[in-house]
């Protein structure tokens, strides 16, 4: 699937997560779900997150581009956005996705650019347009997250 590049952070975000000593690399990854599907987070602020997933391994019994990894490829970038405009005291929790599905896709690779649709402190709104390597739309997707207060670390036991 290719060289995992690294993904591209705001400086003051770089700093913010530093100070509390957290890998912010691995907070921010695709996660387990992604990294099995193919994603890779190629750059990440509050304004802009964009992802790319291969087609192949994730397609459904008619070779095309399954549904259901758009919508992973969806969630994955708007989560990340949402967490990043919640900072490092809140955590971002996806209550509403909706994906619209445009054209199919057989073979290459597909870009995910999400951007926000609405940035407030208790929710946080980002569109997503997948697109094909031609540049065509692949889907259009909503994410709406839940932005929580973080738990707190308590004492080491």
């Amino acid at each position: 699937m290719g060289e995992q590049q690294p993904t591209k952070f705001p400086q003051e975000v770089i700093d913010e997560y530093a100070g509390l000593g957290v890998d912010l690399r691995a907070l921010f990854s695709a996660g387990n779900l992604g990294n099995r599907m193919g994603v890779q987070i190629l750059e990440a602020s509050a304004e802009r997150v964009v992802g790319t997933m291969p087609v192949e391994g994730n397609t459904q019994p008619y070779g095309l581009l399954h549904g259901g990894a758009s919508a992973v490829l969806a969630e994955t970038l708007g989560s990340i956005g949402a967490m990043l405009h919640g900072g490092s005291r809140k955590i971002a929790v996806g209550v509403d996705l909706n994906c619209t599905h445009h054209r199919g896709v057989r073979s290459g690779l597909v870009t995910g650019v999400a951007t926000p649709v609405h940035l407030g402190r208790s929710t946080a709104t980002f569109e997503v347009v997948v697109s094909e390597e031609s540049g065509k739309r692949v889907c259009s997707a909503r994410l709406t997250c839940l932005l929580r207060d973080a738990p707190e670390a308590g004492p080491a036991a």
